[in-house]
């Protein structure tokens, strides 16, 4: 078996657009059938300076016997780091990653600014059985204190801070619009514990969720 779910464990050869069918993968060059575990994968998304990275440790131990959590920067280097709108090739990156962690058996949080657009159009979206997409947001004046607060090596200045002030504003107009919708949690008043309390909440309660619906199956509510 292959952990590269674009790669065809029979054939090997390597498909640009994965095709799932009936919950199986299948090779457009041979007709080779598996199956893998299709699982969901959870956006914790929002502008730098909301929480992310602060939450992300913290989500990570109080998760550690459910999901597995990751940070989204790691892989923010050389060809993947281009100026294309959306950064596909990052994008499709970590989409193929995450759908190898998830043959492990546990579901990933990815900590990192997304947004639906981005990951939704691309191939490797038929890896999971959804993406759900949590943004933590804050207000204007607290997310540019703690933007210019970070270290200089971080880059940010007055003009990169204004384009991230820029995308807050766009998530909190646009986010019960877009497809599939996504959730708003302001950070600006909260403690940090606040934050993770609601993440986790978040993450579980989606799991729990998606568990009862498959247990129950089609039409488990019926008669």
């Amino acid at each position: 078996m292959v952990l590269d779910l674009k790669i065809c464990p029979a054939c090997g050869d390597r498909a640009e657009r994965p095709r799932v069918e009936s919950g199986l993968l299948v090779c457009a060059e041979c007709a080779h059938r598996w199956p893998f575990r299709q699982l969901p994968l959870f956006a914790l998304t929002g502008p730098s300076g909301a929480g992310k990275s602060t939450v992300g440790p913290l989500l990570a131990r109080r998760l550690g016997d459910l999901a597995l959590v990751v940070e989204q920067d790691v892989l923010w280097t050389g060809a993947l780091r281009d100026d294309v709108p959306g950064h596909p090739a990052f994008r499709s990156t970590w989409l193929r990653m995450a759908a190898m962690l998830h043959q492990n058996g546990r579901p990933v949080v990815l900590c990192g600014t997304v947004a639906p657009p981005e990951f939704e159009r691309l191939p490797e979206r038929v890896f999971f059985s959804g993406i759900h997409y949590l943004a933590l947001v804050s207000e204007p004046e607290a997310l540019r204190k703690r933007l210019l607060a970070r270290p200089a090596w971080r880059e940010w200045d007055e003009e990169r801070v204004e384009e991230m002030l820029e995308f807050n504003e766009w998530l909190q107009r646009e986010a019960p619009s877009m497809e599939p919708p996504v959730e708003l949690f302001d950070t600006t008043h909260l403690p940090v514990d606040a934050a993770v309390d609601h993440v986790e909440t978040w993450v579980r309660g989606l799991l729990s969720g998606l568990r009862l619906s498959q247990a129950q199956g089609p039409g488990a509510a019926a008669g």
